[in-house]
């Protein structure tokens, strides 16, 4: 069985993996182990199928998904250690990794851009970044610390209305999937999040105002393997299983070439 662990939920869910071809690059004495990945809450959709196909490729290993704000993610990493390997959504909260525990395997494993998301039927008019700076918007973010927040206000200050679009800011949430929520629900009128955010289960419903490019903020996602690993064949594995055949389901997933 396989679990998905999401963080600060701690929801698990188990999946019937199923198995086809060999081994891999991993020996038969890993069989029957499991490999704890923590990732950014933004790939949660394109890890969980990887994660599976991994699977597939490497008969009798479950991978476990702890997905979360990468700020979160590090911290745990770095206060309660057990994860094999981990994908950020930054730079920075990678770096406090290895600065405290140390990394190895290390590459950029793919690359989002920031986008508005509205409701579709769009009740606040939001065509455009200055649209959020209008007098009763309410708007939603991703709190500071957490990449897709930090990212956002750097966009705002781009744009140079930072002080207008703050002051609209109705909610500041713990990851980007909160902000994904706050638009559905109706709680906000516009959100900042990445353009990969808007996959096809909420597409009906969420649309998607994009940033121009001299005020847009690409993001890049390291991934490496925990120095201390007990898996550390498997983790190494996995990242370049990632790399490699993953390189498909990200794209499909609307992630960036890193």
């Amino acid at each position: 069985m396989r679990r998905v662990v999401v963080y600060a939920v701690v929801t698990v869910l188990t999946l019937v993996a199923t198995s086809c071809g060999g081994a891999g690059n991993v020996d038969e004495g890993d069989e029957g182990v499991e490999l704890t990945v923590s990732a950014a809450a933004s790939l949660t959709a394109a890890f969980t199928d990887i994660g599976e196909d991994f699977e597939a490729a490497h008969e009798g290993v479950r991978v476990l998904f702890n997905f979360g704000p990468s700020d979160g993610l590090a911290t745990q990493i770095t206060e309660s250690g057990g994860v094999d390997v981990f994908a950020s959504a930054s730079p920075a909260w990678m770096e406090a990794v290895a600065e405290d525990l140390g990394v190895t395997h290390r590459a950029d494993l793919a690359r989002n851009r920031l986008a508005i998301i509205v409701p579709t039927d769009d009740p606040a008019g939001i065509s455009s970044l200055e649209d959020l700076a209008e007098p009763g918007v309410h708007l939603v973010l991703a709190a500071e610390g957490v990449p897709a927040g930090d990212y956002a206000r750097e966009v705002l200050a781009n744009a140079g209305i930072t002080d207008a679009a703050m002051a609209n800011v109705v909610s500041n949430e713990e990851d980007v999937k909160g902000v994904i929520t706050k638009v559905l629900s109706g709680d906000a009128d516009a959100g900042i999040a990445y353009a990969t955010d808007v996959t096809a289960g909420v597409a009906e419903e969420i649309a998607l105002v994009e940033i121009p490019d001299h005020l847009n903020v690409i993001a890049t996602y390291p991934i490496a393997v925990v120095q201390g690993t007990e898996r550390r064949d498997l983790a190494e594995a996995f990242v370049e299983f990632v790399l490699g055949p993953g390189r498909g389901t990200l794209d499909g997933y609307g992630f960036l070439p890193a």
